[in-house]
Order: C-alpha cells, then sequence, then structure tokens
C-alpha cells in the first residue's frame, strides 16, 4: 500500500491514536467523537448528541448503535435532574477519553449542571427563592360543570367473582347443567374476553339449560354463543352471554295434542257366552342334558352343469360345454376374433386378405394344422400316463 499525507496547517481536528484504533468503537462511532470534537466552543452545549449525528448522516438504528457503544466505552454520560417548573431534563457528557463515573461526576460538580446531582441520585441545592403562590385564595366553584381535562372513557372496573375472605360453595349440577357449564367455560378458546370463572358460568347455567331442553345440542350453543362477536373489546363477558342467551332464545316446542279418550262402549243386552277355557298343552319330556342335540343340516345346492354342445366352428366336429347360450368354444371364438380384426385392418389398409384368411383356415382344417397337432400331442400325454399307470 502506498502512503501520502499532506498536513493541513488549518481547519483540522487532532484525534487521539486511542480513539482511531479503538478495537470495540465502530466507524460511526469514532466520526461522532471526531465530529463534535471539532465544532466551536459553546456550539456541541447548545444540541443533543443525536443532532450532531443527523448532520452527518448517522441516524436510526445506526446511532443508537454508536451512541450505546460510547456510553460503555465512558466517552458519553447522561443524567436525569429536576429543571425549572417540575421538568426532568436530560443532560449529556461528551468526552474525547473515557471517563469513569466518579471523574463525570467531577466535571458535573465543577460545571454546575443538573442541580448538584450526587452520586446518589439525590439534590443537595437549596429550593429557588420564589413565592409558593400566586394570587389569593378563592372560593372553589362545585357543580357547574366537568372539569375540561377529565377523560371520559369506559369503565373497565370487573367485580370480583368471588367475595373476599370467603369460600362460594358450588352446588351439584345435573348432566344437562353439567354439560352447559364446560360450553360456558370453553368460549375462552374462542375469544380471551370471554374468559367466564365457575361461579360466572353457574350464574348463566339456568338460561343456557333452557336451549338444551327446546332442542338445541351443546355444539350449536356454542357455536351461537361465538359467532359474530364484536370487532372491539367485550367489557363484561357475564353480561354479554346472558344477553345472547336472552335474546336469541328458539322457541318452545309446541306441546303434543292429548288423545281423545275412546268411547265407552254402551252394555249389551245380549248374554253373551262365557267361552270355556282352553285344554293346557301338552308338556313334552324334558331333553336328556347327556344326549347330543343333532345339527340342523341344511340340503346342499344342487350342481348345475353346462351340458355338452356341438360347436359350430370350422375344423373337425368337437364339443364343450356351452354357458350362456354360446354356441362356439373358446378357441373358435378367438379365431373368429382374430378374423374379424383382420378383415377391419384389410380394410382400412386397403388390401384384400380374403384369400390370405381362407387360405390360413384350410391349413388349420388339414392333416398339419394346428388342430391336428393339438389332437397328437393330447393321444401322446395320455399314451403316457396309461403306460405308467400300468408300470405300477
Amino acid at each position: 500500500m502506498l502512503w501520502h499525507a499532506t498536513a493541513p496547517v488549518r481547519r483540522y481536528t487532532k484525534v487521539s491514536h486511542d480513539v482511531m484504533r479503538h478495537p470495540r468503537l465502530n466507524s460511526d462511532a469514532k466520526v461522532l467523537i471526531s465530529y463534535v470534537q471539532g465544532l466551536p466552543e459553546g456550539e456541541p452545549g447548545e444540541r443533543a448528541l443525536s443532532e450532531h449525528a443527523r448532520e452527518v448522516g448517522i441516524k436510526g438504528r445506526r446511532y443508537q448503535a454508536a451512541k450505546e457503544q460510547l456510553v460503555v466505552n465512558g466517552f458519553v454520560h447522561e443524567r436525569k435532574a429536576p429543571g425549572a417548573r417540575g421538568l426532568w431534563a436530560t443532560h449529556q457528557l461528551f468526552s474525547n477519553v473515557p471517563l469513569s463515573d466518579a471523574d463525570a461526576l467531577a466535571v458535573w460538580r465543577e460545571a454546575g449542571v443538573g442541580g448538584g446531582v450526587e452520586a446518589g441520585g439525590g439534590i443537595d441545592a437549596a429550593p429557588t427563592a420564589q413565592f409558593p403562590t400566586v394570587g389569593q385564595p378563592r372560593s372553589r366553584t362545585v357543580g357547574h360543570q366537568l372539569p375540561v381535562d377529565e377523560e371520559l372513557g369506559e369503565n373497565f372496573f370487573r367485580p370480583p367473582t368471588q367475595a373476599p375472605g370467603g369460600e362460594v360453595v358450588l352446588e351439584e349440577l345435573s348432566p344437562e347443567e353439567a354439560q352447559v357449564e364446560r360450553v360456558l367455560l370453553s368460549l375462552r378458546e374462542c375469544r380471551r374476553d370471554l374468559r367466564l370463572g365457575v361461579a360466572e358460568a353457574r350464574s348463566l347455567v339456568a338460561l343456557a339449560v333452557e336451549w338444551l331442553r327446546r332442542g338445541v345440542s351443546g355444539a350449536e350453543l356454542r357455536q351461537v354463543l361465538s359467532s359474530g362477536l364484536p370487532s372491539g373489546r367485550v367489557r363484561s363477558a357475564v353480561g354479554f352471554l346472558r344477553h345472547r342467551l336472552v335474546q336469541k332464545m328458539p322457541e318452545a316446542p309446541e306441546p303434543a295434542p292429548e288423545p281423545e279418550p275412546a268411547p265407552e262402549p254402551e252394555p249389551a243386552s245380549v248374554d253373551v257366552p262365557v267361552p270355556e277355557p282352553a285344554p293346557a298343552p301338552a308338556v313334552s319330556p324334558a331333553p336328556d342334558p347327556a344326549a347330543e342335540p343333532a345339527p340342523a343340516q341344511s340340503p346342499p345346492p344342487p350342481v348345475v352343469v353346462a351340458p355338452l354342445v356341438t360347436c359350430e366352428g370350422p375344423g373337425n366336429e368337437h364339443v364343450f360345454r356351452a354357458y350362456g347360450g354360446a354356441t362356439l368354444c373358446p378357441d373358435c371364438q378367438q379365431a373368429a376374433a382374430w378374423a374379424r380384426w383382420a378383415e377391419r385392418r384389410a380394410a382400412d389398409l386397403g388390401v384384400d386378405l380374403a384369400e390370405d384368411a381362407a387360405k390360413a383356415v384350410e391349413a388349420g382344417r388339414g392333416p398339419d394344422g394346428w388342430r391336428s397337432r393339438l389332437a397328437a400331442a393330447a393321444a401322446t400325454a395320455t399314451a403316457a400316463v396309461t403306460e405308467g399307470v400300468a408300470g405300477q
């Protein structure tokens, strides 16, 4: 690296190497030290450090980080002290060398800034020589109008659920009341401002049970109470839920009409013969417990065997078991399907393959066709099985 420097003869600031080479100060903190040190005498005390930092383009988080480093390393000290008219002011002490708290306190005392602030934070200066009251006392005017500066906001007072110094004895609930209480206590999961205490939920159980008696389930009741909530904060969860339970109460079911009593029959003047009692049924002897009961056997289902039908296909005459009224055996059905496919393929290609198809059929019928070879193979297998059985 080449180095060339020209020493200025005017308008320059001397900065210590301890500051420029400080390992715990970033570039913004070093720029602030150099800038404030080069200000004319008396000008730094007129404005805060943040205003000087804004002039060199250091603001926001950069300024906060640089100021924190300066405070930690002793270049900046801050103290709050009471000022005029009872207002508190923040005083800053900036130095180009690190100062301890004791050194900074000595500078505060020497400058007389902050009303004689001591190390413990007390004030030892005498109060100002000012007469505390202004004007003559007057009578107080009460009841004409509200104070102008009074803020008429909402009353967020909520009475305690349980009286202090006493215990609330909770009665046992019926199954319906217990279900309703669980629904009311679960509303806190929908909105935090719908949180109810146990005693508050018990005060709403009577109204909520009436919903169940009118045919509303627990899930429907929870949906009604937790839907359509206001966008703002619910001031009183008990009052809000009681209002909903009363205003949205469903109609009571109409009572079922009572059945009309049947007319009494008129007494008959004809003598009705009294039927004789039926004879008692014969009692069968008790079954022997040692004898095993015969299991009830259902008749086996009939076995349906398809009849043998002669195949109408080409070639040697052969039979097969026809299912569903079939007239061709599976082999002939496959051969016919291939023939139909060949005809359609020939029509698509514009080729007349009728003669080739006829030759193929005739080749199958001949002594060297596939039917003859299949029959010869079946006869050979049958002969081999027969010889094997005879040899045993």
